[in-house]
């Protein structure tokens, strides 16, 4: 990417967009275009067709999505499809009529089979069933990554699909309804220190193990991928992850050690919820292509966990900025 090229983000505020802005504004790159979801709904069609033809963005970055947890994409399965589905087939389609150089599609590693062995290799899609729990985003993001791969095909784009773990890290949604694990294990810790109730209900048993990535990396390797990489050298898309995963239940014991390490003396209860799901037994991808190229994670869980407590004690006006 050229230093002065105009560079779209969209989902610009989320947790892996700002990430993005952040990366790209150390890399030196300035001519960046946002808009809030007030300003344009990407679901709408015609609203992001003007928009593509009005700032004609020469690189994109595809990081706006509909996401959830368990709970959220059981209880929601209708919008997760049709919103997901909507938001990346309309940017895919205007960055192709206004010819765009290079777009960065990003997806999730709940693509993948529920059964499929583990770690996740690239060539595991669309060989089994998904988690039922989370199969209607799922097919969402097969479908865009599909969608960027026929237009490389039929019109000869430069569309590349990325596909991280478990994303964490400042700016994280703390919404226990709509949360993903980790940062909804950050809020019930949290709460249940300042509270003084000191126990926490946790979904599920505990077994199911994950792999987790810090936003800023995950931010870095896709700015990475776009400096240096085109769809030719990545194919239908590419993983991006730690390469190492853990059990929720040993999550849950970190994140509530370093939440009471400032209240010596005092522990929290876990109550685990079996009754609830456990979702897909283990979700661990390979990472081997992405290393190859050049790029490998940084941050360590426990620092990463360290800053995103941080960060979320600083929202939440605990702590200075």
């Amino acid at each position: 990417m050229e230093k002065n090229a105009k560079i779209y983000i969209a989902g610009h505020r989320g947790l892996v967009g700002s990430a993005i802005v952040r990366s790209l504004h150390v890399a030196g790159y300035e001519n960046i275009i946002t808009r809030t979801h007030a300003e344009l709904d990407l679901t709408d069609q015609p609203a992001v067709k003007s928009f593509f033809s009005l700032e004609k963005p020469d690189y994109v970055f595809l990081a706006a999505a509909r996401v959830g947890g368990i709970g959220a994409n059981s209880a929601y399965p209708a919008q997760f499809i049709y919103q997901n589905m909507m938001i990346g087939f309309n940017v895919v389609h205007a960055a192709h009529e206004n010819n765009v150089k290079k777009l960065l599609n990003l997806g999730s590693s709940c693509i993948y089979p529920k059964t499929a062995k583990q770690p996740l290799k690239e060539e595991y899609l669309l060989s089994g069933s998904l988690e039922p729990t989370n199969e209607a985003y799922a097919i969402a993001k097969i479908a865009v990554i599909k969608l960027c791969s026929y237009y490389n095909k039929q019109y000869g784009t430069n569309f590349i699909s990325a596909m991280p773990s478990n994303l964490y890290g400042p700016g994280d949604n703390y919404d226990l309804e709509n949360s993903h694990v980790l940062p909804a294990m950050i809020r019930k810790f949290h709460e249940a220190k300042t509270s003084g109730t000191d126990k926490v209900s946790l979904w599920g048993d505990g077994s199911v193990r994950r792999e987790f990535l810090y936003s800023e990396d995950l931010a870095d390797a896709v700015v990475f991928l776009m400096q240096n990489k085109n769809a030719a050298d990545i194919g239908e898309f590419i993983n991006i992850g730690s390469g190492m995963d853990l059990t929720i239940r040993k999550l849950a014991g970190i994140i509530k050690k370093l939440v009471y390490a400032d209240v010596p003396g005092r522990t929290c209860v876990i109550e685990w919820d079996t009754a609830k799901l456990n979702g897909t037994p283990q979700k661990l991808l390979d990472i081997s292509r992405l290393k190859n190229m050049g790029w490998q994670a940084k941050t360590d869980l426990k620092n990463g966990i360290e800053k995103t407590y941080m960060a979320f004690r600083e929202t939440a006006g605990e702590i200075p900025p």
